[in-house]
């Protein structure tokens, strides 16, 4: 192509454009508006022109979707505002129970608006632009903290790399990348002319497409993204609907699902529930439910959240994948507890996307409930990715030699007593800490992500550490050394100095996590925040009995007694001991008032970027001062943290007349353990 530089430059500007367009039309609008062909005759018209002239490259061309080098790994992304799950239903009742709860803290409205959409089958992301250009994306991870796969994202075709005018300066987008069922086909088809492996399911597909290292690997495979709903969001006049805002996604260039609908009460939402049912096999991806979201941003912001999930959103499922099989036998696994568990070795069947050779019979009182057999005809059940479960015995396919499951009297792995509780399903392993698979199990959770966090400590290396006699309680991770850990399998010494630099990172946390990382029973993550912010320091709840611990709210006596018989047994304070000693800190918080945490009754909301701590560590020590830390921002706010680029938030915030406070008046605030002056 002959002209002056600038006339090429106008060129190069003219196609990205009209591609640009071209992809809105045909991914977003699913209007085409030209042939395949005249569109790659555009695609190839600009790559030609920017191979001659290089500096006519911009980061939003088309040619820069595959643009990364192969990364050695992921990095992490911490989500400024945590991407939530979802609470379930599975039956009418419970959607006809969540409305009502619904209708009741709204004040008794006769009737909610909805949006309804369908809910795929595939992998959550939030992918973030700034001043129209794409600038980062990240998978859902635990929910606060995800990998970073900006460049796999770029290659998805239906993903802008430049929103349309009129967009906000920043948006952060949620939505799920999935492979449509003909993509998913038509992959395993050349892989299997080629003799490679096939994937089971579009679901693991698509989660494999997205997590290649190599972002052009990812080029290859159909993957597809469907956005719903929106993180942080810095722009004038927003929607006061969800359906608006889903609508206003799409003007700025993101593709939306097509089958979402504003329907009107809990008939409504039945309606549209059968009605995708219906159509399920129709649609070209996989669904396994739908999701009735109150359509109202401000309800939304009344209701609030409750734990991980939303209270103004529920997925309600459908039924679950079933297949028959026989069992094969019964096993017993043993927990971190010393539970045992009923284990169904099954002929392998394919249900719920996957074979499944293994099914879940809970305890003892269900195998009798059930009269489950060894040898009997069952039916197995798949939820989605829940554990797999035998529903029902077939007694009329019963043989005559079906076996009956008894409990053992003695622990499958270490050979103590088996004690089932008074008036309780679980039979328990007396071997505590003698028992390899409890050793096991308490290890995973004190490493795990919530926990301690140690990172490169996975499952098939603790099994080594346990097996190997290295390691019998957490205490002892914390005096490996470089050498003993590069002799096992599959690690080498840069592994091994990877895993001693990761313990020493974990040894500084706080107390709520560390008391949920012992493993006491019944102490989950909020209940373990709950005694730390309570009571302060580990002493003081050690020496606390269980009226005392019963005074934290949400416990009661059954996690009272556990943590008084936790701490009055000397292997566990033993533990503890070794790991002060190995210089595991957890720093202490004295109370200031021993009636309630010098913070309760508050709400903060932090929006932008803070400079001196993250948002979750400023999250987890306002909790730890007795402080709700809130998503959003509502008439009870009681304090704004804004931070650097704080965005709509500190504008609601202002409407409302609510304080609003900065990120040194946040820290005086953990400082002093006091309310803003």
């Amino acid at each position: 192509m002959t002209g002056s530089a600038a006339a090429l430059a106008v060129r190069a500007a003219e196609l990205r454009a009209q591609i640009a367009q071209h992809d809105y039309r045909y991914h977003v609008l699913d209007d085409p508006e030209i042939p395949d062909a005249e569109y790659d005759r555009l695609v190839q018209e600009l790559l030609a022109l920017e191979r001659e002239h290089p500096e006519l490259v911009t980061p939003d061309s088309p040619s820069q979707r595959v643009g990364a080098r192969p990364s050695a790994a992921f990095a992490t992304i911490e989500h400024r505002i945590p991407m939530l799950s979802l609470d379930n239903g599975f039956s009418d009742e419970d959607l006809i129970a969540f409305d009502s709860r619904i209708r009741e803290k709204l004040g008794g409205e006769s009737e909610v608006v909805y949006s309804a959409e369908p809910k795929i089958d595939g992998l959550a992301v939030s992918v973030t632009w700034e001043d129209g250009r794409l600038v980062r994306a990240a998978t859902r991870g635990d929910g606060t903290r995800g990998e970073d796969v900006t460049a796999n994202v770029r290659t998805i075709r239906s993903v802008p790399l430049q929103l349309r005018a009129g967009a906000p300066r920043k948006l952060e987008a949620r939505g799920e990348v999935f492979m449509p069922l003909a993509g998913f086909e038509r992959m395993n088809r050349q892989a299997d002319a080629r003799g490679e492996r096939t994937f089971v399911n579009p679901r693991n597909a698509a989660a494999g497409a997205l997590r290649q290292l190599d972002p052009r690997i990812s080029a290859t495979r159909p993957l597809e993204l469907f956005f719903y709903s929106v993180g942080e969001l810095d722009g004038p006049d927003l929607p006061q609907r969800h359906s608006e805002m889903l609508a206003r996604l799409r003007d700025w260039g993101l593709r939306t699902c097509p089958e979402i609908a504003v329907v009107q009460g809990v008939e409504g939402c039945l309606e549209y529930y059968r009605r995708i049912g219906a159509r399920r096999a129709q649609l070209g991806y996989q669904i396994d439910g739908v999701v009735y979201k109150v359509d109202r941003i401000g309800d939304q912001h009344r209701l609030g959240f409750v734990s991980r999930a939303p209270r103004w959103a529920l997925a309600h499922k459908f039924p679950a994948d079933e297949a028959v099989t026989t069992v094969r036998d019964v096993e017993f696994q043993v927990g971190r507890t010393g539970a045992l568990t009923p284990v169904a070795r099954l002929v392998p069947v394919f249900v719920g996307g996957v074979t499944v050779s293994n099914a879940t019979l809970h305890n003892m009182d269900e195998v009798a409930r059930k009269d489950v057999r060894v040898g009997d005809a069952v039916v197995v059940r798949r939820a989605g990715d829940v554990i797999p479960e035998v529903l029902r015995v077939l007694p009329e396919r019963r043989p005559a030699d079906a076996q009956p499951v008894v409990l053992p009297e003695r622990c499958p792995v270490c050979g103590s007593a088996v004690v089932r509780e008074e008036e309780g399903a679980i039979a328990r392993c007396t071997g505590d800490y003698a028992c390899s698979a409890q050793r096991k199990e308490r290890l995973r959770h004190f490493a795990s992500r919530r926990a301690m966090d140690v990172e490169g400590l996975g499952d098939k290396l603790i099994d080594q550490l346990v097996e190997c006699g290295l390691v019998n309680s957490p205490a002892d991770l914390y005096t490996l050394e470089v050498a003993q850990l590069e002799g096992l399998d599959r690690m080498g010494r840069k592994s091994a100095e990877k895993l001693v630099a990761a313990l020493q990172r974990s040894k500084d946390t706080r107390l709520g996590r560390f008391l949920f990382a012992l493993g006491i029973r019944d102490v989950g993550e909020s209940t373990a925040a709950a005694l730390a912010s309570h009571f302060g320091a580990l002493e003081s709840l050690q020496a606390a009995d269980a009226p005392t611990i019963q005074e934290v709210p949400d416990v009661g006596p059954v996690v009272a007694a556990h943590v008084v018989e936790f701490f009055a047994n000397p292997l566990n304070l033993d533990v503890l001991a070794r790991l002060r000693a190995s210089g595991v800190h957890w720093p202490d918080q004295p109370r200031t008032a021993p009636e309630k945490p010098p913070l309760a009754g508050l709400t903060f909301v932090i929006t932008g970027a803070l400079q001196s701590l993250s948002r979750a560590e400023a999250e987890e020590q306002l909790r730890e001062l007795g402080a709700r830390a809130a998503g959003s921002v509502s008439a009870k706010t009681s304090y704004l943290v804004a931070g650097a680029d704080a965005g709509s938030k500190l504008a609601k915030a202002t409407a409302l007349g609510v304080p609003v406070i900065d990120e040194q008046a946040l820290r005086q605030v953990l400082e002093t353990k006091r309310p803003p002056t």
